[in-house]
């Protein structure tokens, strides 16, 4: 029996089942920052993918974002077509996601949840991002999880 949390389990499934290649790495601490992650992974901030999920009028909206940007929500909010981007509470992430604030992945959700992503990432040979729960991560490439979410490119900052 594994002793692997099941997000990050859930997550290994669903990175496996759309053909993901990159490692799966439990951090020893939860990093809750990009400049914490980046540090514990030995590389920039800017490589660190943050998922961050926006209630655009009780619809989810997931930005995969550069640790190396803040999100300008009206920004995304116009060019997406939505009235606002709000900050989700975290029951609304748990409800969408099925995972915790910190440890949103670009994947793995209950359902289909409309994504964006940061063309700054695509700078970095290596991208990171959360597996699921806080202390976990994953390498990709831009491509890779351009590929893995069907993300729409969209500039955020």
């Amino acid at each position: 029996m594994s002793s692997e949390h099941p997000m990050i389990a859930r997550f290994r499934t669903e990175h496996a089942r759309l053909g993901g290649t990159g490692e799966i790495v439990i951090l020893p601490d939860s990093v809750h920052t990009a400049v914490l992650a980046a540090q514990a992974l030995g590389c920039e901030p800017g490589a660190i993918a943050n998922s961050l999920l926006f209630d655009a009028g009780g619809s989810p909206v997931l930005v995969l974002t550069s640790g190396a940007h803040r999100v300008d929500t009206a920004k995304v909010a116009a060019t997406i077509g939505v009235e606002r981007l709000a900050r989700a509470t975290p029951e609304f992430v748990r409800e969408h996601t099925g995972q915790v604030i910190g440890g949103v992945s670009p994947l793995a959700h209950p359902r289909p949840v409309a994504t964006y992503l940061d063309p700054w990432l695509e700078q970095h040979p290596v991208v990171w991002a959360a597996a699921g729960h806080p202390a976990a991560v994953f390498s990709t490439t831009y491509d890779e999880l351009a590929r893995l979410t069907g993300a729409t490119v969209v500039d955020v900052a």
